[in-house]
């Protein structure tokens, strides 16, 4: 497998071991730094790599930079731009990650968000899947509660948020589950550790809204827009009990890095008949040809890597 080489760090494409921090950086030392998880996807047939949806990615990118007040001197097509010559400099013939940090660069000891510098980095690395289970996930109620608005913003995704989300994963691996649901303050379902969440009931799907603390989905949208199109299935934004994954039809994680995971199990019980269900199925198939550059009215979601 290839290893990542570089990186744009400092304004510039550099080898990847000149992308260094100090220690006494405040993102390091704080969590005051965000992020963004992007895929880019290998098509043999052609010979191209596909990145998803790229400029939504640094929309909401910038988007959660502004809620730590962090300036960054690009925009997204910018961004956009960056990542790309990134992407050729490391020519990989494979599915990758791309992971943009903004942070507070500033060496400093002390809390707070203003009158801090701000830096931008960007690297790729090959990568598989998130959650390797092609039978289904087995999910677990996390004993952790989701970050509530007023306290660390799930809609933007802070760096420091994420112990949040170590916190409940790591919970349910010891005990013998694959990914855990983590419910809001109110005690509704908010998301997985880190993706976001549908279950099917009579042929709807049903998905927390921003107000239950989720991530702003790109994956969770994608899903939404190509179930009506492509397969008639609507979509409906509301609050989820624990108890409602228990009865419901079928249920599934979504999210670039978890990509479309079935769930077949929660909290010991079996999701209807323990098995994938067919609209779930019927997504994911269309999901990973679209992701792929197989789904000519999709095409426009994904940006070539190499030219051909």
């Amino acid at each position: 497998m290839a290893e990542n080489r570089f990186a744009f760090f400092g304004g510039e494409i550099v080898p990847i071991e000149e992308a260094k921090v100090s220690i006494m950086t405040s993102a390091f030392n704080y969590g005051t730094g965000v992020f963004e998880g992007i895929r880019a996807y290998w098509n043999e047939q052609e010979g191209q790599l596909y990145v998803f949806r790229l400029l939504d990615h640094y929309r909401r990118f910038l988007r959660s930079c502004k809620i730590l007040m962090i300036e960054l001197p690009y925009d997204a097509e910018q961004l956009a731009q960056k990542t790309l010559e990134l992407l050729n400099r490391e020519g990989y013939r494979q599915d990758t990650y791309i992971r943009p940090l903004g942070y507070k660069s500033s060496e400093v000891i002390g809390v707070k968000l203003h009158d801090l510098e701000n830096a931008c980095a960007i690297f790729a690395v090959p990568f598989g899947k998130y959650i390797d289970r092609p039978a289904g996930s087995r999910v677990k109620v996390s004993s952790w509660r989701r970050n509530a608005d007023n306290a660390i913003p799930a809609r933007g995704k802070i760096t420091g948020a994420y112990v949040n989300s170590a916190l409940a994963k790591t919970e349910v691996l010891l005990e013998g589950f694959d990914e855990a649901l983590v419910l809001d303050q109110q005690g509704h379902v908010s998301e997985g550790s880190a993706e976001n969440v549908y279950i099917v009931r009579d042929r709807t799907l049903i998905t927390p809204p921003p107000s239950a603390d989720i991530l702003e989905g790109i994956t969770r949208e994608t899903i939404r827009q190509i179930a009506q199109e492509e397969l008639g299935v609507p979509t409906v934004e509301r609050y989820i009990d624990r108890s409602e994954f228990y009865v419901a039809d079928e249920a599934f994680f979504c999210g670039t890095g978890v990509e479309l995971m079935p769930i077949v199990e929660v909290d010991r019980r079996p999701v209807d008949d323990g098995a994938i269900g067919p609209i779930t199925r019927q997504i994911s198939e269309l999901y990973f040809k679209i992701v792929r550059g197989q789904e000519p009215r999709y095409r426009d979601w994904c940006t070539s890597v190499y030219e051909r």
